[in-house]
C-alpha cells in the first residue's frame, strides 16, 4: 500500500511502477467527481452515496473512509482475484484506510511517501489548480494528521525526485519477494528436493 499526503506524486509514483512491473493497482470507489483524464474503472469506480453505502452493507469492502465530504473505500473481490493470481497488488490508500487494511490483512506492506518540504507540498497542490483557497487550507492542515501515521508504516519514501522515488519502491517489493518469514520450512524441503528454484 502507498500513503501519504495529497500531492506527493503518489499516483504518477504507482503509474511508474506499474510500467516497469506485473504488479496491478487496485481501482477504488469513490462519490467524488471525475477529474479531468480520469476514466470509470480505471482511475475510480465513481459512483452515489447511495450506491456507495449499499456495497457497506454488503460487506464488499476492505476499507472506507469519509476524505473531504466525499466517499472513498477499496472493493474486495478485484484485490482478492489479483491476490489468488499470485500478483503484487498496489493500493494507493489513504493513512485511515491503509491503518484499516493492516488491521485484516498483517501481511500488507506500507509505504508512507513525502515530498521533500511543506513548501513543495504546497506548490504542488497548487499547480494542479484544482483547489480552492478554502480546499487547499483544509488539505495542508490535513497533511498533519496523515504524518502523524509514519510510524504505523514499514517503509518511508522522500519523493524529491520522481525516478528515485519509484526505484525506492521497487527496492521494497524486491527485497519483500525475498523476504523467508514463514516460507522457511518450504524452502528448506524445496531445496532437500533439488527444487529450490
Amino acid at each position: 500500500m502507498i500513503s501519504g499526503p495529497s500531492g506527493t506524486g503518489k499516483g504518477t509514483i504507482c503509474a511508474g511502477i506499474l510500467v516497469q512491473t506485473d504488479a496491478k493497482i487496485s481501482v477504488s470507489m469513490t462519490t467524488r467527481a471525475p477529474r479531468e483524464r480520469e476514466a470509470e474503472g480505471l482511475s475510480y469506480y465513481f459512483v452515489d452515496k447511495e450506491r456507495f453505502r449499499a456495497v457497506i452493507a454488503e460487506d464488499g469492502l476492505f476499507e472506507y473512509a469519509e476524505v473531504y465530504g466525499e466517499y472513498y473505500g477499496t472493493p474486495k473481490a478485484p484485490v482478492m482475484a489479483l491476490l489468488e493470481e499470485g500478483r503484487d497488488v498496489i493500493l494507493e490508500i489513504e493513512v485511515i484506510g491503509g491503518m484499516q487494511i493492516k488491521s485484516c490483512m498483517p501481511e500488507a506492506i506500507l509505504v508512507f511517501v513525502m515530498p521533500p518540504s511543506h513548501a513543495e507540498l504546497k506548490r504542488r497542490i497548487e499547480g494542479r489548480g484544482t483547489e480552492t483557497p478554502e480546499r487547499l487550507k483544509k488539505r495542508l492542515e490535513r497533511v498533519e494528521t496523515e504524518i502523524s501515521y509514519i510510524d504505523k508504516y514499514d517503509y518511508l519514501v522522500i519523493n524529491d525526485d520522481l525516478e528515485a522515488a519509484i526505484d525506492d519502491i521497487l527496492a521494497i517489493m524486491r527485497a519483500e519477494r525475498l523476504r523467508i518469514g514463514e516460507m522457511a520450512e518450504t524452502i528448506i524441503q524445496r531445496y532437500r528436493a533439488s527444487d529450490i528454484r
